[in-house]
């Protein structure tokens, strides 16, 4: 008697917290491989400094934060789904306090945490880990799932595209099977070869796309691979024009990616400009504590006024305990780089931080592809609207990074389906990686010359051409050589830069993060743009809103 079929596992594709949390719920029914295409530390969720909300201190309310999320969002947050992660906001908490995560304690706060905060909050409602909340969950998730013996861990691997009915193998006179994910194409970037990874079901957990901009806050790891692998599969893509730049990030030619957190801001730093004087009340009456778009958009209005490359954060009033006790992080890095943050004003500059648009989901994670699931800052959910409120990303992780977890345990396992294998044989070796290097360095200057912070129709059109030309050769790159990781990285980059721009250009009016001089007002009423591909695949340049 032959023994038994093991079962598909589950690929989970990006090993920050949203692809660690569904990690996690899935182990203890479910084999799971989690591929990190860099080191396991390199994901953006280590790199979050603020901290994570919880609906938690008897002053706050779930409808409260539904109300900031909604205000912060500029009438593009969906209420039920915000409604949903901030009902389930303290479980998230208290589930990340029973793994261990070391929280800043305070005897007398909700569940013992201090909490503090930021930006568009009414109240104080974010749980955090001084200033470096997000490296504290990663740190502890990461040590749980190396523990866990029903999770394998495969560290620089990347995926390719995702398998679906059109990679199946199909006896003669065999209708086509019904649409769906089967599996992943993945690459061994040391061993430059792909593997065709069977799986029940596939999580795409990859982050954002930050990287696509010039200055960012991000890690290495945010090219967009799920958003345009997603893409390319058929998925909907939705709100990909609002890009949330920080507005603080640190202008030093030694660090062009360190975050300095709003948090700063919440405990009462002051943005000034070089003669000192404090201009965020000149735009807005709640001054610093401003959402993100509208401080960011303040800053980049000085900047070009008064034309100095970068404005003052400026916290020396609150004095070197404090700041010590409650920033260290930013404290250490900032003085190593020759910045007293106790004596000395911050300099500070707009970055891309957060992608609010992505993959189209419900709140158990399911896309449009069955089999295919979609966690995290790489979906559109509608929790974010037209802008993040701070500290939501980190929730919005861990609450449907366990509905989605809860919904893949409900499929009926697949037998292994018959997949082609990656075929190599036509390809060589490149001959000229410069090329890569070349259009990478293109896409990301000209994304943040004409897609930025403000916006006119006339560069979003001139984007679009140089992202076409772009295109054809980086597809012609793609279909000629073995594929290595700057390239895919390259590949899904400049898909989702088309992404951004279309989006940008349906969207007639200004709104949240996305701003116009020639739409400079807000409609009435707006809708999320939501794009996706004609049935026709001759039409390779045919969109539907």
């Amino acid at each position: 008697m032959s023994a038994p079929e093991s079962p598909l596992p589950v690929v989970i594709i990006g090993a920050g917290l949203a692809g660690l949390t569904v990690a996690l719920n899935l182990a203890e029914t479910q084999p799971v491989i989690v591929l990190a295409k860099r080191q396991l530390q390199e994901a953006a969720t280590a790199w979050a400094q603020g901290g994570i909300v919880g609906v938690l201190g008897s002053d706050d309310s779930v409808e409260s934060h539904v109300r900031d999320t909604q205000e912060a969002g500029a009438g593009l947050v969906d209420e039920r789904t915000a409604e949903f992660i901030a009902r389930h906001s303290a479980e998230a908490v208290e589930w990340l306090v029973a793994r261990g995560v070391p929280f800043s304690p305070d005897p007398e706060g909700p569940l013992g945490l201090h909490l503090t905060r930021e930006g568009g909050h009414a109240v104080r409602r974010i749980a955090h880990a001084a200033d470096a909340t997000g490296k504290a969950i990663h740190d502890v998730l990461l040590d749980e799932v190396k523990k866990h013996p029903n999770i394998t861990l495969r560290e620089r691997w990347m995926a390719v595209d995702l398998i679906t009915q059109r990679h199946l193998k199909k006896p003669a006179g065999e209708k086509a099977s019904d649409r769906r994910c089967h599996g992943v194409y993945a690459l061994n970037i040391d061993t430059h070869e792909v593997e065709t990874l069977a799986a029940s079901a596939v999580v795409l957990a990859t982050g954002g796309v930050g990287k696509v901009y010039r200055y960012t806050s991000n890690p290495d790891t945010s090219t967009g691979d799920g958003i345009a692998m997603a893409w390319r599969a058929g998925c909907r893509v939705a709100n990909m024009e609002f890009i949330q730049f920080h507005p603080t990030c640190l202008y030093h030619p030694q660090e062009r990616s360190f975050l300095i957190t709003e948090a700063l801001r919440g405990e009462g730093g002051i943005l000034k400009l070089p003669d000192g004087h404090r201009f965020m009340p000149d735009h807005d009456e709640r001054g610093e504590l401003a959402p993100r778009d509208i401080v960011a958009r303040a800053i980049d209005f000085e900047m070009k006024k008064h034309g100095v490359d970068h404005v003052w954060l400026d916290a020396t009033h609150l004095g070197e305990a404090f700041l010590r006790s409650h920033f260290p992080t930013i404290y250490a890095r900032c003085l190593e780089l020759g910045i007293d943050i106790a004596r000395q004003p911050i300099p500070v500059v707009p970055a891309a931080h957060y992608t609010c648009g992505g993959v189209v989901t419900d709140l158990h994670g399911r896309t449009d592809l069955p089999g295919l699931y979609a966690v995290g800052e790489t979906t559109y959910t509608g929790l974010h609207g037209a802008n993040r409120l701070a500290s939501n990303s980190l929730l919005e992780c861990v609450v449907l990074g366990k509905t989605c977890a809860d919904d893949i345990q409900t499929q009926i396992p697949k037998a292994a389906p018959r997949v082609q294998a990656w075929d190599e044989s036509q390809v060589i070796d490149a001959d000229e990686e410069v090329v890569i290097a070349h259009n990478w360095d293109e896409l990301r200057l000209l994304m943040w010359n004409y897609v930025g912070i403000v916006r006119t129709t006339r560069r979003l059109e001139r984007a679009l051409h140089r992202i076409k030309l772009l295109r054809s050769e980086i597809d012609d790159y793609y279909a000629a050589f073995r594929v290595t990781r700057d390239m895919l990285e390259l590949r899904n980059l400049v898909d989702c830069a088309e992404l951004i721009v279309r989006s940008a250009l349906s969207r007639q009016e200004s709104r949240g993060l996305h701003y116009s001089r020639d739409y400079p007002y807000t409609l009435p009423a707006s809708f999320p743009t939501i794009l996706c591909r004609k049935a026709k695949k001759k039409d390779k340049d045919a969109w539907l809103p």
